[in-house]
């Protein structure tokens, strides 16, 4: 079975759940920089401990989606990323 091949410029969505709606916009400006994005709602737990929320923005290559997603990845404030 082959990747899947990506053409790019495209526009590409995280998924980011962590604790705190405000650190999650933080970490996410923080990745992408002065590029153009938007960050919304997503869900919350059921116990209320998690939040999740989607970052879309267009990327240029897959160097770019990568390291977007390695920045997300490590951030305190991240607790899981798709």
């Amino acid at each position: 079975m082959e990747p899947l091949e990506i053409k790019y410029p495209i526009r590409w969505t995280y998924s980011i759940i962590g604790f705190d709606e405000n650190d999650i916009r933080a970490a996410a400006k923080f990745a992408v920089g002065e590029k153009e994005h938007t960050i919304t709602k997503s869900n919350r737990s059921s116990g209320g401990k998690y939040i999740s929320m989607k970052l879309e923005l267009v990327v240029d290559d897959e160097a770019e989606r990568l390291a977007i997603f390695e920045l997300l990845k490590h951030d305190k404030a991240v607790k899981m990323l798709l």
